[in-house]
C-alpha cells in the first residue's frame, strides 16, 4: 500500500498491519527523511510528522482539528455528506503539509466511524479519488496496540501491570500490559518489553454515547445511566482480568481528549498546554474533584472553557462518564495523563521497522 500524491507520485510504502511489518530497512547511509502517521477518528483527524533522532524522534509539523465523521453514524448507520466535506478538508490540509515536508513513509489509518459506516470504503475511495492518498481501515486489535505503543514509556517503571485505555469517539479501547522485566527495572521505556496480556475495545466513545444520552444538559440521573451503560458494556472484560496481579505500584494510563481535558481543567490552565499535561500524574481524589467540577458546570460555561471549547463542550461529560465506568472497573489510586497515541505508536512502528531512532539506529548494508 502506498501513499500517493495528487500527481500520483509515490511517497512511501506503508505497512499493512501494525506488526509484523515487512518494510525493507534503510541502505546504509541513506539519512532518514520525514514520516508522518495519520490518525483518522470518528472526531478527530490529527496528523504528526517527525524525524528519528537517537533518543526518539522529533516533531517537524503537526495537525490536529475537530471533523466530527461519526456526527449522526450510530442513528444513520452512514457517513453525513457534512460530515464527509469537513474531513476532506481537513484531510487535504495533511496532504499539503506531507508534500512540503517531502514525507519519505507514511502510515494514514481510520477507526471506527470508516469501520461501522456502511459507506465507508466508498468514503476512502473519494478520499483517494480527490485527494491522491490511500487511507487504511485499521482493526480494533490493531488500533489497542498502536495506543500501547505510543503510551506505553509513560507507565510507572516500578509497576508489574497497567491498565491502559483510549477514550475515542466511536469506540474505546482498554488494554492490560505487563511488563516482562522485574519491578524497579526500566523496561517499560522499551517497546519491546511491554506484553498486552488482554484488550478489549467497546464500540462506544463521547459521539455515539453523547448522540443516545444527550451531551448538553446531563442531570446527574442521565450521567449515571451513561457511566451503567458504559459499565455493563466493559463488565465481561472486567471480570477475565479480576485475577491478574495488582502490585502497589499499578495505575491506570489514560489517553484520549478526555483525559487531556480533565487534566488542564485539574490545573486551571489559560490556555491548553501539552507541556503540562502530558505525563502529569493525577490521584483519584484529584479526578474525583475535576469531574465534579466539569459536571457542576453548565453548557455554556464548558464552551467558555479554554480547555474545553464549543467543540468538545457537548461531548466532554460522555468521556467523563466512560472513565467513570473504566475506573469503577479497576481501582486505582493514580492515573497518569498521556497527549500521546496512535500517531506515536505509528511512528515508533515505521522508525523500528526501518531500524532508526533509539532501538535501530544501526542500518543493515
Amino acid at each position: 500500500m502506498t501513499l500517493t500524491s495528487p500527481l500520483g507520485s509515490p511517497v512511501g510504502p506503508m505497512p499493512q498491519r501494525a506488526s509484523g511489518m515487512d518494510a525493507a530497512p534503510l541502505r546504509r547511509g541513506a539519512a532518514p527523511g520525514p514520516y508522518a502517521a495519520l490518525d483518522l477518528g470518528t472526531n478527530n483527524c490529527r496528523l504528526l510528522i517527525a524525524r528519528p533522532t537517537a533518543d526518539g524522534f522529533r516533531v517537524i509539523d503537526a495537525f490536529s482539528r475537530i471533523v466530527r465523521l461519526g456526527e449522526g453514524l450510530s442513528q444513520t448507520g452512514r457517513l453525513s455528506e457534512t460530515a464527509i466535506a469537513r474531513t476532506i478538508a481537513a484531510l487535504a490540509v495533511c496532504r499539503d503539509k506531507m508534500r512540503l515536508h517531502g514525507v519519505a513513509r507514511a502510515r494514514l489509518i481510520a477507526t471506527e466511524a470508516c469501520r461501522s459506516a456502511e459507506n465507508g470504503e466508498q468514503f476512502l475511495a473519494e478520499v483517494r479519488e480527490r485527494l491522491g492518498i490511500q487511507l487504511e481501515i485499521v482493526d480494533r486489535e490493531t488500533e489497542a496496540h498502536l495506543a500501547a505503543a505510543g503510551c506505553g514509556a509513560l507507565a510507572d517503571r516500578a509497576a508489574q501491570s497497567i491498565v491502559l485505555f483510549d477514550i475515542g469517539g466511536g469506540s474505546s479501547e482498554i488494554v492490560w500490559l505487563s511488563c516482562e522485566k522485574g519491578p524497579g527495572e526500566a523496561a517499560w521505556s522499551d517497546a519491546t518489553a511491554q506484553r498486552i496480556e488482554a484488550w478489549e475495545s467497546l464500540r462506544l466513545g463521547v459521539v455515539t454515547l453523547a448522540e443516545k444520552f444527550g451531551g448538553h444538559e446531563v442531570s446527574d440521573e442521565i450521567f449515571a445511566a451513561m457511566v451503567q451503560f458504559v459499565a455493563d458494556q466493559l463488565a465481561p472484560f472486567a471480570v477475565r482480568m479480576a485475577g491478574q496481579t495488582r502490585c502497589a505500584h499499578f495505575h491506570l494510563l489514560g489517553t484520549s481528549g478526555t483525559v487531556t481535558t480533565i487534566a488542564g481543567v485539574h490545573l486551571n490552565l489559560p490556555r491548553y498546554d501539552r507541556r503540562q499535561v502530558d505525563g502529569l500524574w493525577l490521584t483519584s481524589g484529584e479526578v474525583d474533584a475535576t469531574i465534579g467540577r466539569l459536571r457542576a458546570m453548565t453548557y455554556a460555561q464548558r464552551s467558555a472553557n479554554p480547555c474545553i471549547g464549543h467543540e468538545r463542550a457537548d461531548l466532554v461529560l460522555a468521556g467523563c462518564a466512560i472513565l467513570e465506568a473504566i475506573r469503577q472497573s479497576f481501582p486505582a489510586e493514580r492515573i497518569r495523563i498521556a497527549d500521546r497515541g496512535l500517531r506515536e505508536g505509528i511512528l515508533t512502528q515505521l522508525m523500528s521497522a526501518d531500524r532508526v531512532g533509539p532501538r535501530g539506529a544501526r542500518v543493515d548494508a
